[in-house]
């Protein structure tokens, strides 16, 4: 083992530094030795899921050879044979999923430790130089081996107190997805009530001087994760860090898709063929309308309930089919009483504060939250601030609103602020836990609904970052799309016509029209954009048919 690495992770942990970290899940050894020659300070091998064996873990560990990057092996299972195995082909220690009890513990460092303490058998293996440097190699083992429980299952978080009484562990590490799953919302990063558990957990294991690790999902979340005071954080896996950047260099040529079960790429069309630049729009898709500029005032107004304005910006008025926009203004104290919509409604929180309640569901959002609510369901919202007006931006699925009253129900419950995803027919999107992905070069995006995260939905939509010269390619769609811009300043391209809104301003475009968002300025620019379809599809074109020569409608 190599004891300088190991007291130099001590040392971080005991100081407060975070520890940064690869997950390696693949069994080329390269990705070893890159974190080691990137200067990493922990590798975990994953030899619990997947196809490692162990010359592969052999050949990680090998990689990683006298430098300050500490090599952890996660086993199958709590099981003193795989930790002697891996401790004695000279892993820096073990990393042991699904501990849930202190007894599993103690057992763990027992079997992690030599006699008299422990029950390590003493082997003429690569850790004691193949029986050449017994002696010390038992003393430091003994004093700078590391155990590292897993704590993902709902019992684990609940025992997390006694488990801290175990002498001997000094880090414990959170898996998300393994706890939401036992906490009964399984394929979730962090169903509901789970990243609250997780963090009280973390506080208490802070509370007693001690280090909790968790991996994170993109860059966004490494801040967020730094802010709750993890401190051994994972970068991401080999694989996925990979894919992460596959995405987004696909996502540039309009050439990304989705991973399938089955492992065969993402068909696309009615031949099979994957998505690739059109050298022109089909034919089938000739425009019969523009595309609109509507700037926040230009809309017609409508009092919806006292104190309760809807403006909308697109909708039938400009020629829109199946699908409305706008924004609803809620006065201090306002209240929309219950009621049904024969549509899709998706709201999304942009100023103040709002609750939501659907069929007696109580969700208070914050800024960014989204809730859609389907056809028929009813709900009601009401600004609980008597000082403050909230403002959503509104999305429907038609070019016709119309609502009809509805019986509130006779009990209330208030939901937690992290419940997320599909809660009854509603589909809840926390901003904060939402999963980012890019669709182009400096943009990130979140999804709202879409008939993936909402089966049946009619409308997909979502929320958009761009940084400064963050641009989508050129691309057209089979349905209405409405995108309004709550940051900064766009430069909306269509067919060559050159569009700059901002300050709530939304852009229209039509069915067929070759468009692309780009941001010019110096600054972020977001939106909140949506479709008059069911899944953000995209129809990706050569960039010249975005431009004023390279129209092929005026034809």
């Amino acid at each position: 083992m190599k004891a300088d690495a190991v007291r130099r992770f001590r040392r971080r942990a005991r100081s407060g530094e975070p520890s940064l970290g690869l997950w390696l899940t693949l069994e080329s050894a390269s990705p070893a030795e890159c974190a080691v020659a990137l200067g990493l300070d922990w590798i975990v091998i994953d030899a619990e899921h997947g196809h490692l064996d162990w010359n592969d873990v052999l050949q990680h560990i090998r990689a990683t050879v006298r430098s300050e990057t500490v090599t952890l092996v996660r086993i199958a299972e709590l099981n003193g044979a795989l930790i002697k195995r891996v401790l004695d082909i000279g892993a820096d220690g073990v990393v042991i999923p699904w501990i849930e009890t202190p007894e599993q513990l103690t057992q763990a460092v027992r079997w992690a430790h030599y006699p008299p303490y422990g029950r390590r058998g003493i082997g003429a293996e690569r850790a004691t130089g193949w029986g050449q440097c017994i002696p010390g190699h038992v003393q430091e083992a003994d004093s700078q081996v590391l155990v590292v429980p897993l704590i993902e299952s709902v019992t684990a978080g609940q025992n997390i107190d006694p488990l801290l009484d175990v002498p001997g562990v000094e880090t414990f590490f959170f898996g998300p997805a393994d706890y939401s799953s036992a906490a009964g919302y399984p394929g979730m990063w962090e169903g509901p009530g789970v990243a609250d558990a997780i963090l009280e957990a973390a506080r208490h294991i802070r509370g007693r001087g001690k280090q909790c690790g968790v991996m994170i999902t993109d860059n966004a979340d490494l801040e967020r994760r730094l802010e709750q005071g993890f401190r051994m954080l994972g970068l991401g896996t080999d694989v996925g860090l990979m894919l992460r950047s596959l995405h987004e260099s696909l996502s540039l040529v309009g050439r990304d898709s989705r991973i399938l079960p089955g492992l065969s790429p993402e068909e696309s069309a009615a031949d099979g063929s994957i998505d690739r630049p059109l050298e022109r729009p089909p034919e089938s898709m000739r425009p019969d309308r523009a595309e609109v500029l509507i700037r926040p005032g230009e809309g017609s107004r409508l009092e919806i309930a006292p104190g309760i304005e809807f403006e909308t910006a697109v909708g039938g008025g400009i020629g829109a089919r199946d699908l409305t926009t706008g924004t609803v203004a809620f006065a201090p104290g306002a209240k929309l009483p219950y009621h049904t919509h024969p549509f899709d409604e998706s709201m999304t929180l942009l100023r103040g504060e709002i609750e939501v309640e659907i069929e007696g569901r109580v969700y208070n959002l914050h800024r960014l939250d989204n809730i859609t609510v389907p056809r028929g369901t009813a709900h009601a919202a009401i600004n609980r601030s008597a000082e403050r007006p909230a403002v959503l931006h509104i999305a429907m699925a038609t070019a016709n609103p119309t609502r009809e009253s509805a019986t509130p129900p006779a009990f209330r419950r208030a939901m937690a602020d992290d419940v997320h995803g599909l809660v009854g027919p509603e589909y809840v999107t926390r901003f904060e836990l939402a999963r980012r992905y890019s669709p182009g070069n400096g943009a990130r995006f979140v999804d709202y609904c879409n008939a993936d995260l909402l089966p049946g939905a009619a409308i997909s939509g979502g929320y958009g970052l761009f940084t400064p010269a963050g641009r989508l390619t050129a691309h057209l769609h089979d349905f209405d799309e409405s995108i309004c811009i709550i940051e900064g300043e766009a430069t909306c391209v269509v067919e060559g016509r050159r569009y700059r809104p901002a300050d709530g301003a939304t852009a229209f475009a039509p069915r067929g029209r070759v468009h692309y968002f780009v941001n010019e300025s110096e600054t972020e620019m977001a939106m909140i954009w949506f479709y008059a379809g069911p899944y953000p599809e995209r129809i990706v074109v050569a960039e010249r048919c975005a431009t004023l020569e390279g129209d092929l409608w005026k034809e």
